[in-house]
């Protein structure tokens, strides 16, 4: 990170209020996004760098997070902006992520599961806002076709004809529901990415990243 980025970004902080502020890096995600959780005595945050001119990136994050937050769901608050120089401020929801509650406690793997299995049905009795693209059949069999490569890859489990046929399936199958209303769908929605906040409720115990 060159030192303008960085006079960049404490200079965001300052003004935030978080100057000054511990810093630790967490897990990034599939962009090239960078986040940070920040503590400042008994308070945490978490810090989005997407980059000089990363303002293109932070747009549809503020724009999808903001929709979800309308409807009550946990998208991270977004505590400070600077989206022209792709910086965030989120709310941090916690290190509770399903993935490692399961892992630790395999029994609550069905409750867990039902909570976000829950949080979709609910999600999907909102009409998609009018700012998200329609995702066709050929674009999901697209999302689905890297499997082999990184998911399968990442675990090293065999490449099998099965997953190799998934995206013709997706394909096949979304052409035969084309009937149906659209709904909501959220990419990176794995047990990686779900925060479990049980002092919420409903569909807002579901933390979203």
């Amino acid at each position: 990170m060159s030192d303008g980025r960085k006079a960049k970004i404490a200079g965001f902080l300052a003004a935030a209020g978080w100057g000054g502020a511990l810093s630790r890096p967490l897990a990034g995600d599939a962009s090239a996004r960078t986040y940070a959780r920040l503590t400042r005595g008994a308070d945490s945050a978490v810090l989005m760098d997407a980059g000089p001119g990363g303002g293109s990136q932070v747009a549809p994050f503020l724009e999808v997070g903001g929709w979800l937050a309308a409807q009550g769901y946990s998208a991270p608050k977004v505590l400070a902006q600077d989206a022209t120089a792709g910086l965030l401020l989120l709310e941090d929801l916690g290190d509770a992520l399903f993935a490692r509650l399961v892992a630790d406690d395999p029994a609550r793997e069905l409750p867990l599961y039902r909570a976000a299995t829950g949080f979709l049905a609910d999600l999907h009795r909102h009409p998609p806002p009018t700012f998200l693209k329609p995702g066709d059949g050929p674009a999901l069999a697209a999302l689905v076709a890297i499997l082999p490569d990184w998911y399968l890859a990442g675990t090293d489990a065999p490449v099998t004809p099965a997953a190799l046929a998934l995206p013709g399936l997706i394909e096949t199958l979304h052409a035969e529901l084309a009937w149906l209303a659209p709904v909501v769908s959220l990419r990176d929605f794995h047990a990686e990415n779900l925060i479990w906040l049980p002092d919420r409720a409903g569909p807002a115990r579901v933390g979203l990243l």
